[in-house]
């Protein structure tokens, strides 16, 4: 079985990032957001940039906090409507080698990516990211659930037996 290439990659070398640290900039082409829609299963993605702040960690580690900025486009959960929201998302992670990350459970604890061959995707690690951003249950500013004139709460079920019914 071989591994389908990530639709918005950007390798680099473990051993180009200074002691001192770098800064990276990686954007999406009209083509890596078409593709990363699809499996982010939104309508589209207009714009995603990810500026990366590297630093060596301990271990052969790469430490990295980041800052994603994207428009997306997504679908209403109540209105099935399209509209666009615009993510902001700081993060922090570390790139360790495969094979050497902690079994730490801790959800508050740093994100760790492994690394094979001494390469980051930082492209992949800023597509993880806009996956984390997205709201699972989008809803378009001011679209309201309709609840109905009757008192639901007494009986969820009547509202099913309702639908049942022919009218």
């Amino acid at each position: 079985m071989t591994k389908e290439a990530p639709e918005f990659s950007r390798p680099l070398a473990v051993d180009r990032v200074p002691l001192g640290g770098m800064t990276v900039t990686v954007k999406a082409a009209a083509a890596e957001r078409a593709a990363l829609a699809v499996r982010l299963a939104v309508p589209a993605i207009e714009s995603l940039v990810c500026v990366f702040q590297l630093r060596p960690g301990p271990g052969g580690a790469v430490d990295a906090t980041g800052l994603l900025t994207a428009l997306v486009t997504q679908v209403c959960i109540v209105s099935l409507d399209e509209f666009a929201t615009d993510l902001t998302e700081h993060f922090t992670l570390r790139f360790v080698p495969a094979g050497y990350e902690s079994d730490d459970i801790d959800p508050d604890s740093v994100d760790e990516i492994p690394v094979a061959v001494g390469l980051l995707d930082l492209g992949e690690a800023a597509a993880e990211q806009i996956a984390l951003a997205l709201d699972p249950y989008p809803r378009k500013p001011g679209a309201e659930l309709d609840a109905g004139s009757e008192d639901l709460s007494a009986n969820p079920f009547a509202t099913l037996a309702r639908l049942r019914k022919p009218q």
